[in-house]
């Protein structure tokens, strides 16, 4: 694991640190890389056994389409298998590990985080100012440069746990 760490602390670096807004890469597909990278340094707790990674998405169509392509159906550690779903809406979400809240669903984020209350899910979003009311991940542009908040708080609610390597690059809230 801690190979892993060194080796993703230049990777991310790259993605939030040294690229500008306007970067080459379409937004969408840098959003699925981070949000990819999230999860492999977040740790779970040990609830009944699923074959199933969840990662929902809500509102964005671009995020699903290339988080589905990238990582749909494919192992993640070990036994279980990434599913990606769309949501419409926060009436439609389900259990998931991870649910991803874009900008243009931001209203309907109180929503989403009763439904998901207690569940040891990861929360992600978009839209500045969820990171304080208690989204765990939230992306912010700063100075033209796309980063992330962590709200520890939100983190230890969920009964989630992220690797000190991921948490020496965010903005703590």
């Amino acid at each position: 694991m801690k190979l892993a760490q060194v080796l993703l602390i230049p990777y991310l670096l790259i993605l939030t640190g040294s690229r500008s807004f306007s970067q080459e890469r379409p937004i969408h597909e840098v959003y699925s890389m981070m949000i990819f990278n999230f999860i492999k340094y977040t740790q779970w707790p040990e609830n009944e056994p699923k074959t199933e990674f969840v990662i929902g998405v809500v509102g964005n169509s671009d995020v699903y389409a290339t988080m589905t392509a990238s990582y749909g159906h494919k192992p993640f550690r070990g036994n279980k298998t990434i599913e990606i779903r769309k949501f419409k809406n926060a009436s439609e979400v389900t259990d998931c590990e991870v649910v991803f809240i874009d900008k243009s669903k931001s209203a309907e984020f109180e929503a989403i985080l009763e439904k998901v209350k207690g569940k040891g899910t990861l929360i992600i979003t978009d839209y500045r100012g969820l990171g304080a009311r208690g989204s765990c991940i939230n992306f912010r542009v700063v100075d033209g440069k796309l980063q992330f908040e962590i709200n520890k708080r939100a983190v230890e609610s969920a009964n989630l746990k992220l690797a000190s390597a991921l948490i020496s690059m965010a903005i703590l809230i």
